[in-house]
């Protein structure tokens, strides 16, 4: 019997190794459908309950054509753009199911060049088009990591994402 129970224990092991060895090690990710698709994200450092959510366009609301992160009441959108002699940044800081604008955050970039360099970049609220602007004079080829980070009223609310150039 005991022999039995060890025969069955190891030919379950080998069965599990062997599904293991014939996936293509890609996991599924709900990711979105624009143009730029999105990245790790990273919960709200103050909540670190909040788990962020891929949504559907139709979920979330309006797209900016950029990376999105919905995380507890939260949700960002990030969107850079190439411009001649920078990179331009649009970051929209949201709330509430409405996703209204949150006008009055302290919000700076933490980006990662592709030759590893790092620089952070301040963000200026826009009240016209209501989100948050920065510029990254820095023009290097290849994929940039951004860490996103807004500070609303004492809440730190942070999230990734990365873009290439």
């Amino acid at each position: 019997m005991n022999s039995f129970k060890s025969n069955l224990i190891v030919l379950g092991s080998v069965g599990l190794l062997f599904l293991g060895a014939c996936s293509s090690g890609n996991q599924a990710a709900n990711t979105e459908n624009t143009p730029t698709s999105s990245s790790n994200t990273e919960s709200s450092a103050s909540n670190p309950s909040a788990t962020p959510v891929a949504k559907t366009e139709g979920q979330h609301g309006k797209s900016y054509g950029g990376q999105v992160v919905e995380t507890g009441k939260y949700h960002l959108e990030f969107v850079p753009q190439k411009e001649a002699n920078a990179i331009h940044m649009d970051f929209y800081l949201q709330t509430g199911d409405n996703h209204e604008p949150i006008p009055d955050a302290k919000v700076t970039a933490q980006v990662q060049l592709p030759d590893g360099t790092q620089k952070t970049v301040p963000f200026t609220y826009d009240a016209k088009d209501k989100h948050y602007t920065g510029l990254l004079t820095e023009k290097v080829t290849g994929q940039y990591q951004v860490k996103m980070t807004a500070d609303v009223k004492g809440e730190k609310v942070d999230g990734r994402f990365s873009f290439k150039q």
